[in-house]
């Protein structure tokens, strides 16, 4: 019985699956090397702003403090319990500060490595939806420190009983605030989470619109859980997420083709 000769012997060439392999091991050393070099440029850029931020750590903890330092009683004011908090608090006051102004740069790198992968519609959505996550960031940490931070601790100044002086560690208080920095900052990236979960065809706005009873549900949970027992600032939270909700709605109407075409 004789065997039908192999076409890539007679020739002398490789197997179509062996060149296929090392096709491939260059293409993947090749997007190694730009991660590396993506982590690199970020990890330098997040240094840079340290490097800019320490000189004005205890300015920034002192900015940081001005919301619940302006509703203290007279006579009162913040402690430092354990021995080294007064140098580690503001060293990572200035880290954080420093990665979130570093953010828009450290997306960037993120974009510049995935973008060669994308469609050319993907890649005119993606730019928008980073800018917007970014921006409402921001937005939700300057709305938790100009509003919310004071409620909160005017509430919490005016229900401590009489006799009692209200004291509170700095590296505490910083835990504290940072929290309420993320939850409010992720807290508003709603919108932008609801278009992706549209374009990717896991929800659609009418669907959205439809679980509207849940979704206030689910913020008033959220809020409870991620604010202080106060039904102020809890409100401060979901009223803005409600909103934000409708936001997302709409945007992610006008951004689905097939919905877009049906309000036409």
């Amino acid at each position: 019985m004789h065997r039908a000769p192999d076409p890539d012997a007679a020739t002398g060439a490789p197997p179509a699956s062996n060149a296929a392999a090392e096709a491939e091991e260059p293409r993947l050393l090749d997007h190694l090397i730009e991660l590396r070099s993506r982590l690199l440029r970020g990890v330098l850029g997040l240094l840079a702003a340290v490097l800019v931020t320490l000189p004005f750590s205890h300015k920034l903890y002192a900015w940081l403090a001005a919301p619940l330092v302006a509703k203290l009683p007279e006579g009162a004011h913040m402690i430092a319990v354990e021995v080294a908090s007064p140098f580690f608090a503001p060293l990572k006051l200035a880290f954080f500060v420093a990665l979130v102004l570093a953010m828009p740069w450290l997306l960037y790198q993120a974009w510049a490595f995935v973008a060669p992968g994308l469609y050319q519609r993907e890649k005119r959505l993606a730019l928008p939806l980073l800018a917007s996550a970014v921006t409402l960031f921001y937005a939700g940490c300057a709305f938790a420190y100009f509003l919310v931070l004071p409620t909160v601790f005017g509430f919490l100044t005016g229900i401590t009983p009489e006799g009692v002086a209200m004291m509170t560690d700095i590296n505490a208080y910083l835990d504290f605030v940072l929290v309420i920095f993320l939850a409010f900052g992720l807290s508003f990236e709603l919108p932008v989470a609801l278009v992706i979960l549209s374009l990717l065809g896991w929800v659609t706005p009418e669907q959205m619109k439809q679980g509207r009873g849940y979704a206030i549900v689910g913020v008033f949970v959220i809020a409870a859980i991620v604010t202080p027992p106060d039904v102020i600032s809890q409100l401060m939270l979901a009223i803005p997420m409600m909103l934000l909700y409708e936001l997302g709605i709409l945007a992610s109407r006008w951004l689905t083709p097939g919905d877009r075409a049906q309000d036409s």
